[in-house]
């Protein structure tokens, strides 16, 4: 996958960012938990092709981008 194509592309739903899986030959989008399929070099960006991802959000995003309470700061 070409970097300059992955440093633009972003999720068709979210606009979020997308991660690179070489093994699944997938982009990922931890947001919205879709896996978009490259075919033959392409990235298949419609939300139609994309599957979901299973588990919780919380078991797909990294951990820098789940919500932490603030320290001080009462909930």
């Amino acid at each position: 996958m070409d970097r300059r194509l992955l440093d633009i592309l972003v999720c068709p739903v979210c606009k979020s960012k997308l991660r690179y899986d070489a093994e699944a030959n997938e982009l990922i989008c931890t947001v919205d938990r879709l896996a978009y399929p490259i075919k033959d070099d392409i990235p298949l960006m419609l939300e139609s092709a994309a599957r979901e991802l299973a588990g919780t959000p919380s078991e797909n995003v990294p951990a820098t981008l789940v919500s932490q309470p603030r320290a001080g700061v009462s909930q």
